[in-house]
């Protein structure tokens, strides 16, 4: 695996984790809140289609790179302006804690 070169982490992503609390009517509301605010490089590894009620819609996944840090897990997204990237793995690139892999795919708000 090759390490993102520092010049490679050019896009200021919000890391966020979703939260959940009771709406009173015995459901729940899903809240995103900022965890905080990294540089990451952003590399689209497949395109495909999918059917989601009966519609075609396009799935997009990407490969996200960022400096290590704690606590990022596959329950998490990154946001990128209007763009939205649920995270769906995370690798600690070689082992050494110094980069973090996400492989993601990109999700309408």
């Amino acid at each position: 695996m090759r390490h993102p070169r520092i010049g490679d982490l050019r896009h200021r992503v919000v890391l966020e984790a979703a939260s959940r609390a009771d709406d009173g009517s015995g459901g729940a509301v899903e809240t995103w809140t900022e965890v905080d605010t990294v540089w990451a490089s952003i590399k689209p590894t497949s395109g495909g289609e999918r059917d989601i009620a009966n519609q075609i819609a396009g799935r997009v996944t990407h490969e996200i790179a960022i400096r290590f840090r704690d606590g990022v897990r596959p329950e998490m997204r990154f946001r990128l302006d209007a763009r939205i990237f649920e995270i769906l793995a995370v690798v600690d690139d070689g082992e050494r804690r110094r980069f973090l892999k996400c492989l993601s795919e990109e999700r309408d708000l």
